[in-house]
């Protein structure tokens, strides 16, 4: 084997890793990938022989161009920020069926990076965001970060520390057992199907938020209190022809369909048995690229 396509072959190898550095910065499926295409022509380039460990020194590059786009992405000023009202820019959901994922789904969704983590995500700077991701999502030795981000060491550590301490704060508690979370989630899809407003507001927490991203053609909603979700939820229920329990991100949710294309991909953060959020991707474009199939 030449030393071209042994080298193809050692990146293919470390491929769905660094395709889950790239979504857990980025929060797109869509830039995830080029972001990996990316590594692979600076890794083409490159004269590696003395790289010692080429995991690495992948995952070093391609936290440096992620920090590049998101960056750039900043300056455009084209997200809005997650916690405020108004538009809503939610990232891309990673779906499943119910049985357990892939090997590359798995390590995508693995650490439980679910949506409401990801939002979180989304509020830190991009400098909090990687010094957080690569050291306590990949075990990246803050040495390492450091040169990526220009600083100190000493530095790169206090912002992981400070970017700890926000997505702590700021990520809704959650249930961790499956089946509760599935059960709750059935619940919550049976009663809006039937059109049953009183078990609705017993599955939905007194404060729950309901969220949705429309994209551009779509307006988006932020919903707050039972009452309101649950019938935004009676609502909604009536224009989905078929709706089936998936796993998104790792954990329970729902996909709608009408007339076999995808309406909407369901995420929720569930506590104590009652649902407390909802987050809804509803941007009919941003659907088409993930591929769901009724």
């Amino acid at each position: 084997m030449s030393e071209e396509n042994l080298l193809a072959e050692r990146f293919q190898a470390q491929r769905p890793g660094l395709r889950a550095v790239a979504y857990r910065m980025l929060g797109s499926l869509a830039e995830a990938e080029d972001a990996v295409q990316e590594t692979w022509l600076k890794l083409d380039r490159t004269d590696v022989s003395q790289v010692r460990n080429l995991e690495a020194w992948l995952t070093t590059v391609i936290g440096r161009i992620c920090l590049d786009m998101l960056r750039s992405r900043a300056s455009r000023r084209e997200d809005p920020l997650p916690e405020q009202d108004g538009p809503v820019r939610l990232p891309d959901p990673v779906v499943t069926g119910t049985a357990r994922p892939g090997p590359e789904q798995e390590m995508m969704i693995t650490d439980s990076v679910g949506i409401a983590l990801m939002i979180v995500l989304e509020t830190l700077s991009p400098a909090e965001r990687l010094a957080f991701v690569l050291h306590d999502m990949f075990d990246v030795p803050y040495d390492d970060i450091a040169p990526v981000l220009g600083r100190t060491t000493v530095s790169t550590r206090q912002l992981a520390s400070r970017a700890r301490r926000r997505v702590q704060s700021a990520v809704p508690a959650a249930d961790t057992d499956l089946t509760r979370k599935r059960d709750a989630v059935s619940a919550f899809l049976t009663a809006s199907r039937n059109g049953d407003f009183q078990a609705l507001m017993t599955i939905l927490d007194p404060d729950v938020i309901a969220r949705s991203d429309g994209g551009t053609l779509v307006p988006s909603i932020t919903r707050r209190g039972a009452a309101d979700v649950a019938s935004q939820a009676i609502t909604f229920a009536r224009f989905a022809a078929d709706a089936r329990l998936v796993l998104v991100n790792g954990t329970p949710g729902v996909v709608s369909f009408t007339h076999n294309q995808p309406t909407s991909v369901m995420s929720f953060t569930i506590h104590n048995g009652r649902i407390t959020r909802l987050d809804i991707l509803t941007d009919p474009d941003r659907l088409t690229t993930l591929h769901l199939t009724a």
